[in-house]
């Protein structure tokens, strides 16, 4: 597939699914973060759906995600994973209730494209939620720092709150609405997290924002 920077995640799908079991709390802390955003009917969609964890808990049906590997797990959970990009999404006009974006934004080559895909499968009125390693947090920092080593973040490109904000607005979405969570390193993440109002603070962000 094309559209998406290199994807490690079809090689190492079994290293991205141990991250889930060694970090329960922060993960559990983001899930809490992104269910607090979405409605709780409707047809959703999650674009770079990976192996599940966040729309199979969640009850969105419908995950598109390039690796094929990585939607195997999507599919054993309960998901319809489709295989395809973000940035040419596969659906047709204004056909979903909601849609989520979960650690995904910084692996998508263009993500203004991304962000007019989303806008053209949603309804009038529907939300996009998106979650994200704020650039400028203390978690981002220590991504950026670390950057090289790993197999995932190799080729990533970190967005701020004000990037996404704008490029948010640039494709037609209003009304945006944040909450944070992870305040602290990752290695000292032992208990659940419930998600915060606003950002600067929290190191996974979650952005909700209407489709005009």
């Amino acid at each position: 597939m094309t559209g998406y920077k290199s994807n490690p995640f079809e090689a190492y799908h079994g290293r991205y699914e141990a991250w889930f079991q060694s970090h329960a709390a922060a993960y559990y802390s983001e899930l809490l973060a992104v269910r607090a955003m979405l409605p709780w009917h409707g047809l959703g969609v999650e674009i770079g759906v990976g192996t599940g964890r966040f729309a199979a808990p969640l009850g969105i049906e419908v995950g598109l995600d390039p690796s094929r590997a990585m939607l195997a797990y999507a599919i054993e959970r309960g998901i319809f994973g489709i295989q395809g990009i973000a940035e040419t999404l596969p659906f047709k006009d204004v056909v979903f209730d909601y849609a989520i974006v979960v650690t995904t934004i910084c692996f998508v080559n263009d993500l203004q494209k991304m962000l007019n895909e989303a806008h053209r499968v949603l309804k009038s009125g529907a939300p996009l939620v998106i979650g994200f390693v704020d650039r400028a947090s203390m978690l981002g920092q220590h991504y950026l720092a670390h950057q090289a080593e790993s197999v995932f973040y190799r080729e990533a490109r970190f967005y701020s709150v004000l990037e996404i904000e704008r490029l948010m607005g640039h494709a037609g979405f209003v009304d945006l609405v944040w909450r944070q969570t992870l305040t602290k390193p990752l290695n000292e993440i032992q208990e659940i997290e419930p998600p915060c109002d606003g950002h600067g603070d929290g190191g996974f962000v979650v952005v909700k924002a209407v489709r005009s």
